[in-house]
């Protein structure tokens, strides 16, 4: 194994691949959003990367996030689907804990059966949940608050303002915290992003919530260069949205989630998700009112006693 403090472009590019591989047998990323962005972009500076190799294939990769000095080390492991199921994971794992050492966090994307039997094996313990939420579109969506005043984001013009908004709302939070006009930029670069469906509320001239959508699939793409170009039907997200705290309880959040839900439906969306902390009550609450249920979980373990 290679323990690499940057990759190179053609070890970058067979990663992403592996990822690619692995979330089309999964049906889920194995690492999430924001490592994936680091990956393309580059700007992890505290990160680490295991690579695993047979040959000239990846067939194995582990990220380690070294950042957080009061929660420790945090890592996301992949393993290619043609070769698991022979304890390359176990390998990949223990090698990423004597990086780490034995204040190791370990997210788990879907939380699957073989993840579940290696936290147990490993005496690992569930510090954290993320739970995946779903709804149809093509049932009843509340009608819009026509009192409260909604537009459209204006790129170039509220950057500055969403950002502190941003950080402000989300300022305990462990990826959502301390983002940069960077941070805003290279989502703003990516495929999916669309205006119209990046949604701010104001009152009185100043922003005081968001709703920023995101469409998953929907279009001829491919997830790596070595794949054939294929699509899949669409699925709106509810990618990111926040009330400043000084207008909560005033109606802010259905109102603005509604005109995100309302905006996915009129782009021929049927079906949205969004994710959220599961000690996230208020959020919940609005979510389940709103029609969403639970359809899936992501989970961070850590070493069970450190």
């Amino acid at each position: 194994m290679k323990l690499l403090e940057h990759l190179g472009t053609t070890t970058q590019e067979k990663v992403l691949a592996l990822i690619a591989d692995a979330t089309k047998q999964d049906g889920i990323p194995p690492v999430a959003e924001h490592v994936l962005l680091h990956l393309r972009y580059g700007g992890d500076k505290a990160a680490r990367h295991l690579i695993m190799e047979s040959g000239e294939e990846v067939i194995g990769y582990a990220h380690i996030d070294l950042t957080d000095e009061i929660e420790g080390p945090s890592a996301e492991l992949v393993i290619h689907p043609e070769h698991r199921n022979q304890k390359l994971g176990s390998q990949l794992l223990a090698e990423v804990t004597k990086i780490a050492g034995d204040r190791l966090r370990l997210w788990s994307h879907g939380d699957s059966v073989s993840a579940q039997k290696m936290a147990e094996n490993k005496d690992l313990k569930r510090v954290r949940t993320v739970i995946q939420m779903r709804r149809s579109l093509n049932d009843p969506i509340a009608d819009m608050n026509n009192s409260i005043e909604i537009r459209n984001f204006l790129n170039g013009i509220d950057n500055d303002e969403w950002i502190a908004l941003n950080n402000r709302i989300f300022k305990d939070h462990p990826e959502q915290s301390s983002w940069s006009n960077r941070d805003l930029d290279i989502r703003i670069r990516e495929n999916w992003f669309d205006e119209k469906g990046f949604l701010v509320a104001t009152e009185n001239g100043k922003m005081v919530a968001f709703c920023w959508t995101k469409t998953h699939g929907g279009h001829s793409h491919k997830h790596a260069d070595h794949e054939e170009t294929h699509a899949h039907d669409p699925i709106g997200e509810i990618y990111i949205m926040g009330v400043d705290p000084d207008f909560s309880g005033r109606g802010f959040g259905g109102a603005i989630t509604i005109a995100g839900l309302q905006h996915m439906r009129y782009q021929g969306i049927f079906s949205a998700m969004l994710y959220v902390d599961s000690q996230n009550e208020s959020a919940l609450k609005l979510y389940r009112e709103l029609g969403f249920t639970e359809w899936g979980r992501d989970v961070l373990y850590k070493i069970s006693g450190s």
